[in-house]
């Protein structure tokens, strides 16, 4: 397991790096444009070629990207749907030229149309961002916290939304998932000892498939167990608790995947030291 975490891209995308070394990141994760909206920063040859001399500097041979918030293909608006398709398809182009591996996202809120519409939805919309895309960038859905009317909470919705994109077999496999420790917890998936965590991805395996998990955001929990809000603390100083992350980190299982903190301010540095101490 590689351990790094989401690092801000401020001044450009070639900032990124320089960043996660700053950190004792071996893996990050970023943005390339706003989350919040606006148009996306044009990425030049120049900018990918002094990113990627960063990424090979740091010794850093994993990154990935987050889409932005504001995408909704579970909406009941035609036309966010649309303009989220959009924009998935087109950062998944800017991020192949920067040669990440992951590109994970949320479905969005059922909000006024309800679960199984929203299902419907982000099915559709997640083959249309596929449709002919050929790209380095793999797409991952991401495991959500569970509030309010969010799409992909729970281990069967995001088994549905997979089987549904892979019954067009041009695009089977082509969709894989990002878990969340946070997320998981909040949605009722218990990671508190080993034990739990051993329930919890044979649960995965059994509705997803364990061979379905590309990576891990590593996030401790400032709520309880099946809270369903989506709320980070640094590793330790949660509600999941060292031990649970210490049986994620050994489990034989989970060695294929690379884990990334979300945690936020002047101690996320430790947060990565901690899991390197636990990983041993």
């Amino acid at each position: 397991m590689l351990i790094g975490a989401h690092v801000s891209m401020a001044g450009g995308v070639q900032n990124a790096p320089d960043n996660a070394g700053a950190i004792g990141a071996e893996c990050f994760q970023m943005f390339t444009r706003s989350p919040q909206g606006g148009p996306a920063p044009k990425l030049t040859p120049e900018i990918i070629a002094d990113f990627l001399a960063r990424c090979k500097q740091h010794k850093i041979t994993e990154w990935v990207v987050h889409a932005p918030y504001y995408i909704n293909l579970a909406s009941e608006k035609e036309s966010l749907q649309k303009s989220s398709v959009r924009v998935l398809r087109e950062e998944l182009d800017r991020d192949s030229l920067l040669h990440a591996k992951y590109m994970m996202f949320h479905p969005g809120s059922a909000k006024n149309v309800g679960a199984a519409a929203g299902i419907k939805f982000s099915i559709e919309n997640c083959r249309r961002i596929l449709d002919g895309y050929d790209g380095h960038t793999e797409l991952l859905l991401e495991i959500s916290a569970g509030a309010g009317d969010v799409i992909g909470a729970n281990f069967e919705i995001v088994g549905e939304i997979l089987a549904g994109v892979d019954a067009d077999k041009s695009l089977a496999q082509k969709m894989n998932v990002c878990f969340d420790t946070q997320h998981a917890f909040g949605s009722g998936y218990d990671l508190r000892d080993a034990t739990a965590v051993d329930a919890t991805f044979k649960k995965f395996d059994k509705l997803i498939g364990l061979s379905r998990l590309k990576m891990s955001h590593c996030n401790d929990s400032k709520i309880e167990l099946g809270g369903h809000k989506d709320r980070h603390e640094h590793i330790g100083e949660g509600l999941i608790g060292a031990a649970g992350f210490k049986a994620i980190l050994h489990h034989p299982k989970l060695q294929h995947i690379n884990l990334y903190c979300e945690t936020e301010g002047t101690k996320v540095a430790d947060d990565i030291k901690k899991l390197k101490k636990m990983r041993g």
